[in-house]
C-alpha cells in the first residue's frame, strides 16, 4: 500500500460512478511473466498481481481487491489450477484469493478469518491502524468506477481463504522450469512473505519492499523486525524486485530503500 496523493471531496456528495469498461488490465513483462492491474482502484488500494509461467505449473502472486472476480477475466491464463501465493493478508491482496483451490501463504497471516474490509477511506484507515496524513488527503471512495451495474462499493467485504498450505522461510516452489524461495521477511505485516528467483535474481516482494512511503505503523507492522528484513534484502543478490505496488525497480534502488529505511528507524 502507498500513501495516496489526491484531494478529499469534503462533504460534497460522491458522484454516481461509470460501470468499468474492463476492471483488470494485463501487460506482458517478458515471455513468462504479466502483471494485472486494476486500474479503477486509487493507487493506495491498486496492488501488482503477478501472473507467472511455468513449464508444469503456473504461480500467480497476489489477487488483488476482489471487488470483480479474476479468473473469468483471463481465461487464458488460467487454463490450469495455478498455484497462488498470498504474500500478506491485506484486502488489495488477498481479495480474489477466494477464487483458487491452491493457495497459500504463512501461518502468521489471517486469510481465513480476515477483517470486512472497506472501500471508503475513512473505515478502512480505522480499520488498519491509520490517521489519515495531513499533508497527503484521499477521497473518501477508493475506486474511480464499478465493475457492474448496480454495484453497490458499501456492500464490498472481504472473503475468507482457505490456506491449502502454509509456507515458511526457505520453502521452494517448483514450476518445472523455474524455482522460487519464500523469503519469511516480517515488518510490514507479521507473515510478510516474498519469493526469490535465484537464478535469476528476481524478487517478487509483495509489501516488503516498494519503491514509496513503506507502511510500518499500522496494526501487525514491527519496526524492529522490518529493519532486520531490509538488513537481509539489502545483502540478498537481486537484479530486478516485481514489488506488489508500483513499478519495478533494479537491486541498485532496492539497496538505496534498505540502506534509507535503516538509517530512519534504526
Amino acid at each position: 500500500m502507498t500513501l495516496p496523493h489526491v484531494t478529499r471531496a469534503g462533504s460534497t456528495p460522491a458522484p454516481k460512478l461509470p460501470v468499468a469498461d474492463h476492471w483488470f488490465t494485463v501487460t506482458a513483462v517478458d515471455n513468462a511473466i504479466t502483471v494485472i492491474h486494476e486500474p479503477h482502484v486509487h493507487p493506495f488500494l491498486q496492488a501488482n498481481i503477478w501472473h507467472i509461467r511455468g513449464r508444469q505449473r503456473d504461480l500467480l502472486v497476489d489477487a488483488g481487491l476482489g471487488v470483480a472476480p479474476l479468473r473469468p477475466a483471463f481465461p487464458h491464463l488460467f487454463t490450469d489450477e495455478p498455484i497462488l501465493v498470498i504474500t500478506h493478508g491485506h484486502l488489495d491482496h488477498m481479495g480474489g484469493a477466494h477464487e483458487f483451490a491452491d493457495c497459500r501463504a504463512h501461518q502468521a497471516e489471517n486469510l481465513q478469518t480476515p477483517p470486512p474490509g472497506a472501500l471508503a477511506s475513512a473505515a478502512l484507515f480505522d480499520e488498519l491502524g491509520m490517521t489519515e496524513p495531513d499533508d497527503e488527503e484521499v477521497p473518501e471512495l477508493l475506486i474511480s468506477a464499478i465493475p457492474y451495474e448496480h454495484y453497490d462499493p458499501e456492500t464490498y467485504r472481504l472473503r475468507p481463504a482457505p490456506v491449502s498450505r502454509y509456507l515458511t522461510d526457505g520453502d521452494t516452489i517448483d514450476l518445472g522450469d523455474r524455482q522460487l524461495t519464500v523469503l519469511h521477511l516480517p515488518g510490514h505485516s507479521p507473515g510478510s512473505i516474498a519469493l526469490y528467483d535465484a537464478r535469476t535474481q528476481t524478487l517478487f516482494s509483495g509489501d516488503v519492499v516498494y519503491d514509496d512511503q513503506l507502511l510500518d505503523d499500522i496494526h501487525g507492522a514491527d519496526q524492529e523486525a522490518y529493519v532486520a528484513t531490509m538488513a537481509r534484502l539489502r545483502d540478498l543478490p537481486v537484479t530486478v524486485v516485481h514489488p506488489g505496488h508500483g513499478p519495478s525497480f533494479d537491486g541498485t534502488r532496492l539497496r538505496e530503500i534498505a540502506d534509507a529505511y535503516i538509517a530512519a528507524r534504526a
